[in-house]
């Protein structure tokens, strides 16, 4: 380990590295960022981008005492190696090891958990009024960036900080990007309203005029470059917006200079009210690779060179299913080559959700809107309503956000917009704040929405293809998980389903297992488990939650009083729950032994080691239809 870094264990002992040596320092923890990642892989290009904000940060401020709230969690190694988790660091994502994220149950210095975008900004301004109530003398910054202030609630809080003069300290770390590059008019504003055509017309016309008058012309010039400094300033630089909104606007300056940041820094710790600070940082800053190629670069999943960037251990294998993303990627492309009115809508994931080249082939059809969910929605139903087919992509953990458009905008008016919701389950490393368990409990309860999964990438296609079809006049959702399908040749015909319709896999006797979704394929592993056991279980995909398959099930409960029901969801008011339901208003009697998310927390680890800590892993779904069948050998024996 490095000089400095080796002596580094909290804030405290960063201040006593001398500030001439904070360059040095911050070449260490960056090193140490990139050695890491290229071994354990995390969120990689936005911390090396705030590695000397995040010093200088630490440095200047009196942490823990200060409150530093982050936005984007991706930012934060940086600020975990210097808050006393370098020795764990090891551990991060890792089942049981340390969050990729701020947590406030993890460190003190956590002062507001985040993994979803836009949120420090009203954190921020929540703390500052509790200090100032209650008379605690704490300053409080917030540093937003990696494209969260495309996000609405961003200047929900900026309009209320400058309203109220609140006491916060705000930093707009712009690097033009969040995982994909930023869209919208404000990064536009922000890169520099200076460069446009017309401004830089109208000011070399009047350039060339005032150097043509006789006598006064260089005297001229001279007045002329200052009041075009003042006009700019007041009107076309990024300040302007701030400045409208209340805040005193300092930069925009190199987030890079860390010595040049602590100077400022300490300025803007004497000034009362509310400031914004704009820094320019490079995502990625430091390693070439992940500056030139920063989408990439965001969170790699392969071990690499740290020296070249060049990946290492990967073996050419057989042939794997693809992930379920990019069977959505590629299905929507071939359903608007045959349909003009299909198009596809994701809040900034053009990547995460498949739809890269979706963009760059039909990019007039193609929008991502920024971190911005409840716009995405409601974009799609204004779309809807002229008889276009909006294809809204937006993963389960995020949807959350645009839940109410969901029911004003689209259900309410049964607007025809299909939600596809990637990441639906549990997602493994990213933790609490990306598990999609609630989806399938909060969407079934709305009027007038269609609401599936598919259990392979097969019905992917087919549910695709059914939502969009004419006969299909509702809002319709279909969820599926992070990772790969399960099928290696998945590129079969469309498939026109009925909705509402299950399938029987496999007839069995004394126990049925109903499934929803993807994971129907862990009922498939355990079948071989069973049968070389003597037990044969029946197994039902049922396709759909609303409308549940009501014929189907009247079977299912007069052939079999033992079911058990597995879903990648929440238990509570979750498919198994909708099963119960059904029994209950049918009269039906029977044992039910439901399998999904249990009613509470789950942190991070890999898909399959979070399966079978919350009950519904292969082992776990073996075990509970194995006891069911012990249940009726003990009833039956004379």
């Amino acid at each position: 380990m490095s000089a400095w870094l080796e002596r580094v264990h909290y804030p405290s002992d960063l201040r006593a590295v001398p500030e001439e040596s904070l360059y040095e320092f911050c070449e260490e923890l960056r090193q140490y960022i990139i050695t890491h990642c290229s071994v354990h892989g995390g969120h990689f290009a936005a911390s090396l981008g705030v590695v000397e904000l995040t010093a200088a940060l630490h440095y200047v401020f009196d942490t823990p005492n200060d409150l530093l709230v982050w936005d984007v969690g991706h930012q934060a190694y940086g600020h975990k190696l210097i808050t006393g988790r370098r020795e764990r660091f090891h551990t991060n994502r890792l089942y049981k090891g340390i969050s990729g994220f701020p947590k406030r149950s993890e460190s003190e210095y956590d002062t507001f958990g985040v993994g979803h975008s836009s949120t420090s900004l009203s954190a921020a301004l929540g703390m500052s009024v509790a200090c100032k109530r209650l008379n605690l003398n704490k300053n409080v910054v917030a540093v937003i960036g990696d494209g969260a202030l495309t996000g609405g609630m961003a200047f929900e809080a900026l309009n209320h900080a400058g309203f109220a003069k609140a006491d916060v300290l705000y930093i707009l770390n712009d690097n033009c990007m969040s995982i994909d590059s930023n869209v919208g008019a404000l990064m536009e504003y922000l890169v520099d309203i200076t460069s446009s055509r017309t401004y830089n017309k109208f000011r070399d016309r009047l350039w060339g005029l005032l150097g043509r008058l006789p006598h006064i012309g260089n005297a001229a010039r001279q007045y002329a470059a200052r009041f075009e400094d003042m006009i700019s300033n007041a009107l076309f630089s990024p300040g302007a917006l701030f400045e409208a909104l209340g805040f005193r606007y300092f930069g925009p300056i190199d987030g890079h200079d860390v010595n040049h940041l602590v100077r400022i820094l300490r300025d803007l710790k004497e000034i009362r009210g509310p400031r914004l600070l704009h820094i320019k940082t490079v995502k990625g800053k430091g390693f070439a690779p992940a500056e030139a190629d920063q989408t990439k670069w965001h969170a790699p999943a392969f071990n690499f060179d740290p020296a070249t960037g060049l990946p290492i251990g990967i073996k050419t294998a057989a042939p794997s299913p693809p992930k379920y993303q990019d069977v959505f990627g590629e299905t929507v492309i071939e359903l608007a080559q045959s349909d003009e009115r299909i198009v596809a809508v994701t809040p900034a994931m053009l990547s995460g959700s498949g739809l890269v080249k979706m963009s760059k082939l039909m990019p007039e059809r193609c929008f991502d809107v920024g971190i911005a969910e409840q716009h995405a929605v409601t974009f799609s139903a204004g779309m809807a309503t002229q008889g276009m087919i909006p294809f809204c992509n937006i993963y389960s953990t995020f949807i959350q956000r645009g839940y109410d458009q969901v029911i004003h905008d689209v259900a309410i008016q049964d607007l025809k917009v299909i939600f596809c919701l990637d990441r639906g389950g549990l997602v493994g490393a990213d933790g609490a704040t990306h598990h999609g368990a609630f989806d399938i409990a909060f969407m079934r309860i709305i009027p007038n929405l269609v609401v599936s999964a598919p259990m392979d990438e097969s019905e992917l296609r087919s549910l695709m293809y059914t939502a969009a079809h004419d006969s299909n006049v509702h809002p319709f959702v279909i969820r599926y998980p992070r990772g790969n399908g399960v099928k290696v040749e998945w590129r079969t015909p469309f498939e026109l389903l009925t909705v509402g319709k299950g399938r029987k896999i496999s007839d069995g006797e004394t126990v049925a297992v109903l499934s929803y979704g993807h994971a129907g394929n862990t009922v498939v592993k355990a079948q071989k488990t069973w049968n070389a056991r003597g037990f044969f279980p029946a197994h039902y995909d049922m396709r759909f939650v609303k409308p549940l398959d009501e014929e189907l099930l009247h079977e299912v409960f007069a052939r079999y009083d033992r079911i058990v029901t597995l879903e990648d969801g929440c238990l509570t008011g979750g498919f198994g729950s909708a099963i119960l339901e059904f029994m209950a208003e049918h009269g039906y009697r029977a044992t039910v032994k439901r399998l999904g998310i249990p009613d509470r927390v789950v942190h991070h680890g890999t898909q399959e080691e979070l399966y079978d800590e919350c009950g519904y892993g292969l082992s776990a779904l073996i075990a509970a239809v194995e006891a069911l069948f012990e249940i009726q050998t003990v009833l039956s024996r004379p």
